[in-house]
């Protein structure tokens, strides 16, 4: 079998693997508890992938622990200011019960208040989904980018198992990604067509870079450092969405705290597992 053939079989399963991931909460029953799970669990995932899967990357890309830090604390930067000066959250209430916030007692004065804070959260989570779909989608680039060179490898005989190795690695996490965007953009409000179209743009990613390595691009995952610094951009980015805009979920919905917190522990070793796919 060819390499060409052999790759477009292996981003055909990437592609499914995508859509699945990101159909998932479209055919379940989401309550407020479900919810609050699913975004709990997306938080665990974003602090492994940053921690486990894009600064290792920037890292082998730069080659500099000390550069690669840099463009990581930029990044949170950067999102903590476009949080703090674009929405205001809802969590940010002048006093009352850390538990009022969870939408079940809540009481206001006035109802354009009540309003206006409704408004900032689905801003908030507008925000959260927006930066962690541009994350996620240059690291599936990446992905396509690496599936492709290794299959090439495999075919001149170098790595004859390497190909299936990458495809099995980035099919494995290509469903907790969708799902991550899926599920926060959920909590933003996003209609149902908008995540169809948001999910089948995402499922694309990977295939369109192993595209562009087959078809010559195949210098882009290697030397260049533009990559490492957007890796180590995007890591500092999802640390700031999930510790200021998602693990706060765990202190303001106290009632469902031990389901929150496994769900965040899920999370976690969902990444811990397919690191080590990745260096096994």
């Amino acid at each position: 079998m060819t390499s060409g053939w052999l790759l477009a079989i292996y981003c055909l399963f990437v592609l499914l693997a995508s859509l699945a991931g990101g159909w998932f909460l479209l055919f379940i029953h989401l309550t407020h508890t479900r919810l609050q799970v699913a975004v709990s669990f997306v938080a665990g995932l974003m602090l492994g992938i940053a921690l486990l899967h894009f600064l290792p990357d920037a890292d082998e890309q730069l080659h500099s622990l000390d550069t690669t830090m840099k463009w990581v604390l930029g990044g949170f930067i950067a999102m903590f200011f476009v949080q703090r000066f674009f929405h205001f959250h809802h969590h940010d209430l002048p006093e009352g019960d850390p538990e009022d916030c969870c939408g079940h007692d809540h009481t206001h004065e006035h109802g354009h208040d009540e309003h206006a804070h409704t408004l900032a959260d689905k801003s908030a989570k507008q925000l959260s989904w927006v930066g962690t779909a541009l994350g996620l989608t240059l690291h599936s680039l990446l992905d396509g980018l690496a599936l492709a060179a290794a299959v090439a490898a495999g075919v001149q005989g170098n790595a004859k198992l390497a190909g299936l190795g990458v495809a099995l690695v980035v099919i494995l996490h290509k469903p907790f990604d969708a799902m991550a965007v899926s599920t926060l953009m959920t909590a933003g409000g996003s209609s149902r067509f908008s995540r169809h179209v948001l999910n089948g743009l995402f499922a694309l990613a990977s295939p369109l870079g192993a595209a562009l390595f087959y078809f010559g691009a195949g210098h882009l995952a290697g030397g260049t450092p533009v990559l490492g610094y957007a890796l180590a951009f995007c890591a500092g980015s999802f640390l700031c969405i999930a510790s200021a805009d998602l693990l706060p979920e765990l202190q303001f919905h106290s009632h469902d705290r031990l389901k929150l917190s496994a769900a965040l522990a899920a999370g976690l070793a969902v990444a811990v597992i397919i690191g080590q796919f990745e260096t096994g």
